[in-house]
């Protein structure tokens, strides 16, 4: 967990990083939080040339670019960050430039969703591999202050084994007939890599799997069983009101279970505690067994109060960019992470309704 931020004019090395995309979210999310990070902004990229150069003028690069090879090749970037949207068939934009950016020799930075299915996650895992490159998804649910103590929280031997989880975020799921068109799936395939990397990271493989489905609103409830022998549910709640909190995630251990609302506030309630029914005249137990709260104020100009820090967008690009500093390769928004979304996205589309089937697992290659 990072816990000291230092300013982008404060750090002796930068990374050359060049940017494809000039769109609202990175306009607001990526492009900022640059900020923050030890990186030296060369060039942007983006089919619309006016707009490519808007950015770079704003966000302080000196030169844009209407065309990705020729922006790699006069660039030759460290790093490139990719954050486009989707073709006219559905597909990924950023899955082929991340394959250019691989050959060109640069490590990736890419926005969610990596790919459109688990062969185009391999096909990166192999370039990935060839170039001797890290290849990156900006999973920010997992980089979120609150998700990252709940991971320490319950891999704690206090909290004990995890026995349950259950996550509720709104997405819609078409009817399944129409799960095969990425066009009709791309909502969904935009959207569940958030819970799906918070279950992964939280919780592990999934090796079972099966759900109900509602047509109406097209909500569904998922029931899960992991590879850890732990259990879980996957509520994707569709209908709910735009002005309700948006997500929630509770992890269960032994005799103690940890809550993460609306992703900024974590209550831990731990361990022995003691109301005997029928007996117990207070619901205030001693301190040593009292649940903790974590909660953000939002008066001051903190960083821990802007968005780009506990929505995750800071923390993960830290991570990319001590990877590429290091040389290490990096332990979260990995392709193998990918790859567990893509699986359950891959579950979603082929499993119909009322159907519990066991998931082939990842070989040592990530493949199913």
């Amino acid at each position: 967990m990072v816990d000291h931020i230092t300013y982008q004019f404060e750090y002796d090395e930068r990374i050359p990083v060049a940017f494809i995309g000039a769109g609202g979210h990175s306009y607001r999310n990526v492009y900022p939080s640059f900020q923050y990070a030890p990186v030296d902004l060369c060039a942007v990229c983006d089919l619309d040339g006016g707009r490519a150069a808007k950015y770079a003028r704003l966000f302080g690069a000196p030169r844009s670019y209407t065309d990705h090879h020729e922006m790699l090749e006069r660039e030759r970037p460290v790093a490139v960050f990719v954050v486009t949207s989707y073709s006219e068939d559905g597909r990924v934009q950023a899955t082929d430039l991340a394959l250019d950016c691989l050959r060109a020799g640069a490590h990736v930075w890419m926005e969610k969703p990596t790919a459109a299915s688990v062969a185009e996650i391999s096909r990166l895992r192999r370039q990935s591999a060839a170039a001797g490159r890290f290849v990156m998804t900006g999973m920010k649910k997992i980089f979120t202050p609150a998700m990252e103590r709940t991971k320490e929280i319950i891999s704690s031997a206090e909290f004990g084994e995890v026995s349950s989880v259950s996550v509720r975020y709104p997405q819609t799921l078409p009817p399944f007939e129409n799960r095969r068109d990425l066009r009709a799936m791309r909502g969904f395939l935009d959207h569940i890599y958030h819970p799906g990397a918070v279950l992964h990271h939280l919780m592990g493989d999934v090796c079972g799997f099966g759900y109900q489905w509602e047509p109406v609103s097209g909500a569904s409830t998922a029931s899960l069983r992991f590879a850890s022998g732990a259990v879980g549910t996957l509520h994707l709640a569709a209908g709910s009101a735009a002005t309700s909190p948006l997500e929630r995630v509770e992890v269960v251990g032994q005799d103690a279970n940890v809550v993460v609302d609306n992703g900024v506030r974590l209550t831990y309630y731990r361990r022995g505690a003691r109301l005997d029914y029928g007996r117990s005249p207070s619901y205030v137990v001693e301190e040593d067994h009292a649940p903790l709260h974590w909660e953000p104020e939002f008066s001051l100009g903190q960083l821990y109060n802007k968005n780009l820090f506990y929505l995750g967008y800071v923390p993960e690009i830290l991570h990319f960019c001590d990877s590429v500093l290091s040389g290490t390769p990096p332990t979260k928004g990995t392709l193998e992470d990918s790859l567990a979304v893509m699986r359950l996205f891959e579950a979603y589309q082929t499993v119909p309704a009322g159907t519990f089937v066991d998931l082939a697992q990842p070989n040592e290659n990530g493949a199913a």
